[in-house]
């Protein structure tokens, strides 16, 4: 893995407005803090209206979408590639940097200026589209995206043991280093295997396995 490592810790100055320059730092444990108590309370209420199995399911659910739109964000709005030179400013300022500075630990979750707005915005669409199961489809929803900033920092920044945690640190550092134009899921890659979007090099090592496996039958 060492090889993946950037030295790169530093950073630039983004906003010449101090105010937004310092709110565009964020500590990793902020988003769990402040969107903990979120997901507790959603839940609660939740099953109250809904029951403890449909709440279950409902929770499920609200995970499961919030890892589509992690794909879908990923690979459609942050790498898309805008042709003005506003768009790039922007496309810079809400994913460029973290691939020029990957390993900024301030700038690897997202700041609250922008997490607590998306949420009060998938939070009332949500109840606009999922009627009374809106609150536990949210809590879930909530809670895959907290996996998904924790995740991406650990890939970052921390030795991630086990064989699942060095395999997703392996497959986001190729994102990274390697090719950017596939592993787009962060914290897991079921939308890579759907959409195909898989790295050669994952994609190989499996076929490899099923091919002896096959050749032992």
């Amino acid at each position: 893995m060492a090889k993946f490592i950037s030295n790169r810790n530093e950073t630039i100055r983004l906003f010449k407005n101090p105010f937004l320059e310092y709110f565009s730092h964020i500590h990793p444990a902020t988003p769990l803090l402040v969107f903990i108590p979120v997901m507790i309370l959603t839940s609660y209420f939740g099953i109250k209206e809904t029951g403890l199995f449909t709440g279950i399911v409902c929770f499920v659910s609200g995970i499961l979408l919030w890892t589509l739109m992690e794909y879908v964000i990923h690979r459609w709005a942050f790498h898309y590639h805008p042709k003005s030179e506003t768009g790039k400013r922007i496309h810079f300022l809400v994913h460029g940097i973290h691939h020029d500075y990957p390993r900024d630990a301030t700038r690897l979750v997202m700041p609250l200026l922008v997490s607590i707005p998306l949420a009060t915005l998938f939070f009332f669409l949500f109840k606009l589209t999922f009627g009374i199961y809106y609150l536990n489809i949210f809590s879930g929803f909530v809670l895959g995206y907290m996996a998904y900033d924790s995740i991406h920092y650990a890939t970052h920044h921390f030795k991630m043991e086990g064989k699942f945690g060095k395999f997703l640190k392996n497959y986001h550092l190729k994102h990274h280093y390697s090719d950017d134009s596939t592993a787009y899921g962060v914290s897991n890659p079921l939308w890579d295997y759907i959409f195909g979007t898989v790295p050669k090099h994952v994609q190989e090592r499996k076929d490899s396995k099923a091919a002896a496996v096959a050749g032992k039958s």
